[in-house]
């Protein structure tokens, strides 16, 4: 049996791709440092000194596109390159799950 063929990337410059792989590892790493959902402090402790590495990688992707005037952020196509790489699962660590004793707040 083979694994299931997932959809292709979009055509992403460089810097787009290094600023959705960037984000996509601050938001996991956000999941990770959750008040609501970690399980230790030590793990969330690795995930926020981590964050500052990810977030300068953001950062530095962001600066590129800008200097080589990649001035507009085409969200519809870095969308679809999130959902092929699981961001909607990893983006929904990072929102307060809901009370599952008496349901939403």
């Amino acid at each position: 049996m083979t694994a299931p063929e997932h959809p292709p990337l979009p055509a992403l410059t460089r810097a787009e791709g290094a600023f959705v792989d960037s984000w996509l590892e601050v938001v996991d790493l956000v999941g990770r440092a959750h008040p609501a959902r970690a399980s230790h402090t030590y793990s969330a402790l690795r995930a926020a000194q981590a964050l500052v590495g990810r977030a300068t990688a953001l950062r530095d992707a962001l600066t590129s596109m800008h200097e080589r005037g990649e001035t507009d952020v085409h969200a519809h196509t870095l969308a679809r390159a999130l959902r092929v790489l699981d961001g909607e699962r990893r983006a929904s660590r990072v929102t307060v799950p809901q009370n599952r004793d008496t349901g939403p707040i």
